[in-house]
């Protein structure tokens, strides 16, 4: 995906910022998202058959989104394509223009800030959690261990679930069973389908699932009871992740105002046996 079209995309995205939508209405946003320069000139058959669903449903979709049908966003979404994407700094070569849209990224996700509500109830949830399961599969999996290695400075029991398989449903077995109520499901594109199933599974035990994920059209948004979105860049042969974690920082930081005393405690405490231990040189 190159700049343009990753831009044509994230303005997509703000069209479905806040909406809330049903399952098969998340399909169709996404199915546009994933196609944003030509869905602009698709119609609603079209459209309805690259979501997987009837056509009457593109029309409700339209129409949940605040338009007179399909036309009248069919119409904004040509508006929005025809958009000039920002020019490139002269002389960039690629690797400079994948770093600078990273740096949009980051300011984008700075103005989605503006309200914390998102963010302080998915901090509430986790930090309310004991034990706190932290599922990342495949490339959300480093991810998952960064964040569970800081999280359990000041959360007293985190378990990392970055393995799948046949163990992966048990060990949300045994973390229900052990009294957790929420769960962060980082999930980054290509969203590998063991993923998706055990956010289903966690969601129907009980836990509340806090999904920290690309787009808030994430396959994931439809299982999840708080979507906190970050992009993740494109414009290189895998993915920069830059996004993401900063995401998962600003909800640690969350966590951590959350329970202050809580977390002040432990980080004295870890602070006490890092020193006695020498775990570290400086």
């Amino acid at each position: 995906m190159n700049d343009g079209v990753a831009r044509t995309a994230e303005r997509v995205v703000d069209l479905f910022q806040g909406a809330r939508l049903t399952p098969t209405q998340r399909r169709i946003a996404h199915s546009l998202v994933q196609h944003a320069p030509s869905a602009a000139y698709l119609s609603a058959a079209e459209v309805a058959e690259l979501a997987g669903v009837s056509q009457p449903s593109v029309t409700r979709f339209a129409m949940a989104l605040g338009y007179a049908g399909y036309p009248a966003l069919r119409r904004e979404l040509r508006a929005l394509v025809g958009v000039g994407a920002a020019p490139a700094e002269s002389g960039d070569n690629p690797m400079q223009r994948a770093l600078r849209a990273e740096t949009q990224h980051l300011e984008r996700m700075a103005d989605q800030l503006g309200s914390l509500d998102d963010v302080r109830q998915a901090a509430r949830l986790l930090a309310a959690s004991r034990p706190l399961p932290v599922l990342g599969l495949r490339a959300a999996g480093p991810l998952a261990a960064y964040f569970g290695y800081f999280a359990a400075k000041v959360h007293p029991d985190v378990r990392v679930l970055d393995d799948g398989g046949t163990m992966l449903m048990d060990r949300l077995d045994q973390a229900r069973a052990s009294g957790a109520t929420a769960m962060l499901a980082i999930v980054l594109p290509r969203y590998p389908r063991e993923t998706l199933e055990a956010i289903r599974e966690a969601g129907s035990s009980g836990l509340a699932v806090v999904a920290l994920t690309d787009s808030a059209v994430s396959p994931v948004a439809g299982h999840a009871e708080v979507v906190l979105p970050a992009p993740v860049g494109t414009q290189l042969v895998f993915d920069l992740h830059t996004g993401p974690m900063a995401m998962a920082m600003v909800l640690l930081q969350a966590m951590c105002d959350a329970a202050p005393e809580q977390a002040q405690r432990r980080l004295e405490e870890f602070e006490a046996t890092a020193s006695r231990r020498h775990i570290f040189e400086a």
